[in-house]
């Protein structure tokens, strides 16, 4: 490997060679702890042979330890400063950079065309702060075959993550990921290892991909549990008569579903929430 990228004077030459100096607008703050993101990306990595993908490589520090560890690393960068530093400080033929914006993406078909046939997939990276949650949700109700995720977030938002029910945390996200995959925590980072320092500390997880529940049309399923979320000082109740825009059919779907209509959605396990959504589907469906 290079002299790696992810420490103050390497960072801040590539800063300066580049002029590429760091946007609040982008959310970046750059890794300059070399061991943390070999951390991440040994964890990130299962093998050689999978395809990885990075969301937000930036000026690649992480980018240069997974290039190290797979075969093909396909990265998503919306900066487009960004290329330009990436070619020329990692210069790896096994990196392809797609210059646009990861939630824009059409990340089903787009991440097909690297694929070989029974390739395991795997993303990572260190997200921004602001963009977590929605790119989380778009990975989780993604068709694609992924077998992990990897990624750094602010232990505020990790935290929401490892939470179960009646924690205050719990919300529609930790209801959703645990339908689709086990959670570990890979390690806390400390805001010192960043450039510039942000304000809060950080957490790296890992979401493994498990398929132990099916449900019928899971897109329907996460907008159920979206809107049982949807105001979290409410009743699911209510959250369910505001989302069904009738007071009579919400009481009836408890009622099938055996939930009582005073608890609270970030009361209800799992298992609920899967019973509460395949009593009424029809009804759903039909509505």
């Amino acid at each position: 490997m290079n002299d790696p990228i992810a420490t103050k004077r390497r960072t801040r030459e590539i800063q300066e060679t580049y002029q590429a100096f760091t946007k609040k607008n982008y959310g970046q703050n750059f890794i300059i702890e070399p061991g943390v993101v070999q951390k991440i990306a040994q964890a990130a990595v299962g093998s050689k042979e999978e395809l990885v993908v990075e969301i937000g490589p930036g000026i690649g520090a992480l980018t240069q330890w997974l290039c190290e560890y797979a075969d093909h690393v396909v990265a998503y960068e919306i900066d487009p400063r960004m290329p330009e530093i990436l070619e020329k400080e990692i210069g790896c033929d096994h990196l392809d950079v797609i210059l646009k914006d990861f939630l824009q993406a059409d990340i089903d078909q787009e991440i097909r065309t690297f694929l070989k046939e029974g390739q395991k997939l795997s993303f990572t990276g260190n997200l921004p702060y602001y963009i977590t949650t929605p790119i989380l949700f778009k990975l989780f109700e993604s068709s694609l075959d992924i077998e992990r995720i990897t990624v750094m977030m602010q232990k505020e938002v990790a935290n929401r993550f490892l939470a179960s029910e009646n924690d205050k945390e719990y919300n529609a996200l930790s209801v959703i990921w645990r339908y689709k995959c086990d959670v570990k925590k890979i390690m806390d980072v400390s805001r010192h290892v960043f450039w510039p320092t942000p304000r809060v500390d950080s957490t790296v997880l890992q979401f493994t991909f498990s398929h132990r529940y099916r449900v019928e049309n899971e897109p329907l399923f996460y907008e159920f549990v979206k809107a049982c979320f949807v105001q979290r000082r409410k009743t699911i109740y209510n959250n369910l008569q505001s989302y069904l825009q009738d007071k009579a059919v919400a009481m009836e779907y408890l009622q099938n579903a055996n939930i009582q209509p005073n608890v609270r959605a970030q009361q209800c396990t799992l298992e609920d929430f899967i019973r509460l959504y395949e009593v009424n589907y029809e009804s759903l469906c039909a509505r």
